[in-house]
């Protein structure tokens, strides 16, 4: 079990850094104005999330491996909200996903300043993903 929680673990951690950084390229690439800059961030913006998307699918897998393990785990209240927020994270990242191709057509309409806002989205989660594991508050 304490295997799986390390796998877990790093995979959530390399999740989270592609979550905070996605938006923070967004930013960049919103005030690129030349186009050997612009080709350079749908690059980086595609690598990055194809990253993303394996630590994201090994963070569900490591985790469900956890819950099979452990089904007792299912009746514990801070499991159900922390499963909520994961699961709003996914579409998060789907979110990231549309406008990553938005901005590969260049028909981003967003500003650099709503993308400096969206960067901090992850960080909310996070901490309260956190507090709910830790604490265990219910």
């Amino acid at each position: 079990m304490l295997w799986v929680k390390a796998v877990h673990i790093m995979f959530v951690v390399a999740w989270f850094a592609g979550l905070l950084y996605l938006p923070r390229l967004f930013v960049y690439h919103s005030d690129t104005k030349d186009g050997a800059g612009h080709q350079r961030f749908v690059l980086m913006e595609r690598k990055l999330y194809g990253i993303m998307t394996i630590a994201m699918i090994g963070t569900w897998v490591a985790g469900i491996a956890m819950i099979v393990m452990v089904p007792g785990y299912l009746h514990l209240g801070w499991l159900h909200a922390k499963l909520t927020l994961v699961i709003l994270l996914t579409g998060y990242q789907g979110f990231l996903k549309m406008n990553l191709r938005k901005f590969a057509n260049k028909t981003n309409t967003r500003s650099a300043r709503y993308w400096r806002f969206m960067n901090e989205v992850p960080a909310l989660f996070l901490i309260a993903i956190v507090i709910l594991v830790v604490v265990k508050p219910f």
